[in-house]
């Protein structure tokens, strides 16, 4: 069997460290060179031919992190690596997987060619921001999911009359995920934007009276609909409000906001490093789950264990 060797772009050492820490093995020897003008150069420090090549980095701003990825991703299958699967913990850009209005671009889809057309074998991700972006690959996909993440953490809290909500409606799929393994109600926070990043007004469906509320989404950029859903539960009488995240965005105003809210926690993973604390903020890693499934790959054995529904 071809060896195992796991590399990082710059801005997911972080994690990657972890990865290959909880995998066993240390991370690969590599390098970015940058000219006085900007440009990027990564390299191999050491001979990958004829092994199976792991390349972490997840796409978040700025968009330099994408190109890093892609010129990695070729480097690799020009020395000769015999399989590169791409690790992004965080796929960016996915929010624009559809033609929502004339003259939009779908970057979604434009993402997925790239990295294809760059040379990777296979994906692996977490949480996308719609599930049907794996369509948009012609390569396997394999798309883990945060509720093992999630679901261990929720139990160990022991909160007495759980409720899960989702944030608005598109949501509903992910958080009814959450119900159906506690046994618990589902409400929906329906809201109405007027433009990205604002919410013009929201409202309750469903009955959150002394309930114990858990949000549930797969990123938080500003805030702004999380802390305006979580002001609405408390307003109908909920008990408490925390949510569960998988991508911390975080952008602009974010921490502020969610300092400033009726949320008593957020709980989100490391597939993005936060830019400060927050005593309102917990973050769990994702180290083990992406281990286990660079294991199971190079063994080519299933990954479906790693789901909790399973």
């Amino acid at each position: 069997m071809s060896k195992v060797k796991i590399f990082s772009g710059e801005s997911s050492k972080y994690l990657a460290e972890k990865i290959a820490n909880s995998y066993g093995k240390s991370l690969g020897e590599s390098t970015l060179q940058k000219f006085s003008d900007g440009e990027i150069s990564p390299y191999f420090g050491e001979s990958i031919r004829g092994a199976d090549v792991f390349l972490i980095q997840s796409t978040f701003q700025p968009a330099e992190n994408f190109m890093e990825l892609l010129l990695m991703i070729d480097a690799a299958k020009r020395a000769s690596a015999k399989y590169v699967t791409v690790v992004v913990p965080y796929f960016g850009y996915a929010r624009q997987d559809r033609k929502d209005k004339p003259r939009v671009a779908i970057a979604a889809k434009l993402m997925a060619n790239l990295l294809s057309a760059a040379g990777a074998d296979r994906i692996m991700t977490c949480d996308l921001h719609a599930d049907q972006i794996q369509g948009f690959f012609d390569i396997p996909v394999d798309h883990l999911d945060g509720t093992s993440i999630f679901i261990p953490y929720l139990r160990s809290i022991n909160l007495k009359e759980i409720t899960f909500a989702s944030p608005d409606v598109g949501g509903v799929k992910r958080t009814r995920a959450f119900a159906k393994f506690f046994n618990a109600e589902l409400v929906v926070c329906d809201k109405y934007r007027k433009r990205a990043n604002e919410v013009a007004s929201m409202r309750l469906i469903g009955d959150v009276m002394d309930k114990d509320v858990v949000m549930v989404d797969d990123l938080v950029d500003t805030g702004g609909t999380m802390c305006k859903a979580a002001d609405l539960l408390k307003e109908k009488g909920a008990r408490s409000v925390r949510a569960v995240v998988t991508h911390p965005v975080l952008s602009g105003k974010a921490y502020e906001n969610i300092e400033n809210s009726a949320l008593e926690e957020l709980v989100v993973t490391d597939t993005i490093p936060l830019k400060r604390e927050s005593e309102k903020i917990k973050v769990l890693t994702v180290a083990d789950l992406f281990a286990k499934a660079i294991r199971a790959i190079h063994e080519h054995g299933s990954i479906s264990s790693l789901f909790i529904q399973s």
